[in-house]
């Protein structure tokens, strides 16, 4: 049993029935004397993918799951169905696009360092690392004069996401995108 209090993003917990993922936590304090903090969370049904909204006290207890976290790498994606490697032992998992939702934007072939949440031996859910590297596909051509400057410009990337970068970021360039907000954080170094 986790306490409301103790949640963190990512625990996983039985709720009306079903396994639900934490998704987003916001703490609320009172404003007058004696009054109680409330947590208000976000939750994801891993079964059929609907979002929930709870507001539970300090002191409110949810029942955890047993589930296991394996660090996987993207393989392929065949129809809709997108599978992932076990690191480890190799191990294949497959998830269906709508169970991905919004993370799909960020996953390219080979993407490592994903983590799986795996309850009773199948794949339930995937957590993205926090940046992910892409390359440039389309964008207007880079301009070498701007430097410091905050103009941006659109710029498609291999996956398909569209970002704002800086003018002297060019087609082919590898840039590093936030996968919580969808923004450009840097010009990636190449290998």
């Amino acid at each position: 049993m986790l306490k409301a209090s103790e949640i963190k993003r990512g625990d996983v917990v039985f709720l009306d029935q079903a396994p639900h993922v934490v998704k987003h936590l916001e703490t609320k304090s009172p404003s007058s004397r004696g009054a109680v903090t409330l947590y208000k969370l976000r939750f994801k049904n891993l079964l059929n993918g609907q979002k929930k909204e709870v507001s539970a006290k300090g002191e409110e207890s949810f029942e955890t799951i047993d589930c296991q976290r394996i660090l996987v790498q993207f393989s392929y994606l065949d129809g809709d169905e997108y599978y992932f490697m076990d690191l480890s032992d190799f191990t294949q998992y497959g998830l269906n696009r709508h169970e991905l939702e919004d993370q799909l934007d960020y996953l390219i072939e080979g993407l490592t360092d994903i983590t799986a949440l795996i309850i009773e031996g199948q794949i339930a859910a995937i957590d993205l690392p926090q940046s992910v590297v892409m390359r440039v596909v389309d964008t207007a051509p880079g301009i070498k004069a701007a430097s410091a400057s905050s103009r941006t410009k659109p710029a498609t990337l291999e996956s398909g996401l569209v970002v704002q970068v800086p003018e002297y970021i060019g087609t082919s360039d590898a840039i590093k995108v936030n996968t919580l907000n969808g923004k450009y954080m840097a010009r990636a170094t190449t290998s």
